[in-house]
């Protein structure tokens, strides 16, 4: 039996798109955009950490991070970041999402300015103080998915949720572009400043002593938008749909809303009163959370699980492209600072060209062909051509078929972003009740990161020649970079499978889409079959 809505939130379901909707993406975009500076940057000067902490003198070759050091510097922050989504995603729920909102980003501020004041008088002091602070900077970020979601989603209209969403998650390509731009920047000053020979010409000298300051202050840029938004997270009002429905405070709700939308609500006291007297209280770990969303909580996990082990792969491929369309010449070509700024140059052609066009894509489109068509196109698309960068492998490889590999290899991520890059990102937000929305939004968040770690790390493992003479220095032999292409293809099926578990939401109040309007079904009563949508 539907449970009749509250006017609170029937005004902000049937709102036309306002000012606040736009504050209220820039507000938690900004979140996005700082998670995917932190987060991207690393990458930018991990070649630069090697050359001075790492060099051999009498080498050929300029200094590199070891396998496990390299692994911990870029993968810590991963683990930080699924350790936050899940113990952030059930606080959200239990203290409210404005307040633990400001944690998150007082503790990504605090981290990202500490990373770059790593300290330690041996190589291996400065990697471990680094690696401590990039846990707890990946463990603020964590925090910030399930909470800028739900944010996000509990105050837009439903004609227009999903580009609302999408449009926070899409300032990561802007973070991403911004990393590069900043290490342009510092990298072209620094080399104007401080002349340096190529490492083949002078190996000391290649790397000049100022070269430390350039990756921290890289870095620590990442605090400055982070902070620029933390007044205006504080100055938000908690969401009317946590006041009113987790809270039980409809009246407030109300209050609240009444400024933000400029519009009078008041609240039936009837309506309130149900509401207050409401039974439906089912937790996480209930039978009636399974029977009601135990489907669709394995399917918003799986296919971002899968989805991510196939996304964070792409660094398996990048080093070939870059050298392939000589964007990135040998390092000992190179001094340490004209090799940050060529890296830099590359992977920001790589998010303009390849990852912003997606995200856009998908706000455009997402309320009108809906999430579920979205999704399956994606993981379709990105099975096609993951198939076909794989079963010719050897075909794209031969000097001459490099292009043809780097648009493969492109529109393999234009469809990850305009398909369940995104969608995974949006979905958890809207179908489960707003009591336990930013905890299963977590949980999905962190199988996701499951799956990037697996991508990230395991993959570089895996995809290292069968050949122990063409392995990577230091690493063991895998099953090679074909193979993994058909596994990474297997695991896009399988979230192409797992996406039919997954609701249609387009259109539908939250209430509606998470059957929270619905009275708890009595166990005499027949239970009804969800239609999957097509």
């Amino acid at each position: 039996m539907a449970r009749d809505q509250l006017e609170v939130l029937s005004a902000l379901d049937l709102a036309k798109t306002q000012w606040y909707h736009f504050t209220a993406i820039v507000i938690a975009g900004m979140g996005f955009f700082t998670d995917a500076y932190d987060l991207f940057s690393i990458s930018l000067v991990t070649k630069l950490l090697g050359r001075i902490y790492y060099y051999e003198p009498g080498s050929s070759t300029p200094g590199t991070l070891p396998p496990n050091v390299s692994a911990a510097v870029n993968g810590v922050a991963f683990c930080g970041t699924l350790s936050g989504q899940l113990f952030f995603g059930w606080l959200g729920d239990k203290m409210g999402r404005k307040r633990v909102y400001g944690m998150t980003l007082m503790m990504m501020v605090i981290c990202c300015v500490a990373s770059g004041l790593s300290f330690g008088h041996t190589a291996k002091g400065v990697m471990s103080t680094l690696c401590f602070f990039r846990f707890w900077l990946g463990f603020g970020i964590g925090g910030d998915y399930p909470l800028s979601a739900t944010i996000m989603s509990e105050y837009a209209n439903k004609k227009t949720r999903g580009a609302f969403i999408a449009a926070v998650f899409a300032m990561q390509g802007f973070g991403n572009i911004t990393g590069g731009i900043v290490a342009l920047i510092v990298s072209a000053s620094f080399k104007a400043k401080y002349k340096a020979p190529a490492y083949e010409v002078d190996p000391v000298a290649s790397t000049p002593p100022e070269c430390d300051y350039v990756w921290r202050i890289v870095l620590m840029f990442g605090a400055i938008p982070a902070l620029m938004t933390y007044y205006w997270r504080m100055k938000m009002p908690e969401t009317a749909r946590y006041t009113a429905l987790v809270a039980r405070n409809a009246k407030q709700a109300a209050a609240d809303m009444t400024t933000v939308l400029q519009v009078d609500i008041e609240e039936d006291p009837t309506k309130v009163a149900e509401l207050s007297n409401s039974r439906d209280q089912f937790g996480l770990f209930s039978k009636e959370f399974l029977r009601r969303h135990g489907l669709h909580l394995m399917g918003t996990a799986v296919c971002w699980f899968v989805l991510d082990i196939a996304f964070y792969s792409q660094n398996l491929f990048q080093k070939d492209i870059f050298s392939a369309v000589g964007w990135l010449p040998k390092a000992k070509t190179m001094s340490a600072l004209e090799e940050v700024f060529k890296i830099a140059r590359a992977q920001s052609l790589v998010a303009l060209c390849g990852t912003i066009p997606g995200y856009w894509f998908t706000v455009a489109f997402i309320d009108i062909i809906g999430r579920f068509v979205i999704q399956m196109m994606g993981f379709f698309m990105m099975t096609v051509f993951m198939l076909g960068l794989a079963i010719p492998y050897h075909h794209w490889t031969t000097k001459g078929n490099h292009i043809g590999f780097v648009v493969m290899y492109a529109f393999t991520f234009f469809f990850a972003n305009f398909g369940p890059n995104s969608t995974t990102f949006i979905v958890p937000a809207e179908i489960f009740p707003a009591r336990l929305r930013s905890t299963c939004h977590g949980i999905s968040a962190a199988s996701g990161k499951a799956g990037a770690i697996i991508g990230a790390f395991g993959f570089l493992y895996a995809a290292q020649s069968t050949d122990p003479t063409k392995t990577d220095p230091g690493y063991p032999t895998g099953i090679g970079i074909r193979n993994s292409l058909f596994v990474l293809a297997g695991c896009n099926f399988i979230g192409l499978v797992f996406t039919f578990f997954v609701p249609e939401a387009k259109g539908k109040s939250l209430e509606e889409a998470s059957g929270e309007n619905e009275e708890e079904v009595a166990e005499t009563e027949p239970r009804h079959t969800r239609t999957v949508p097509v």
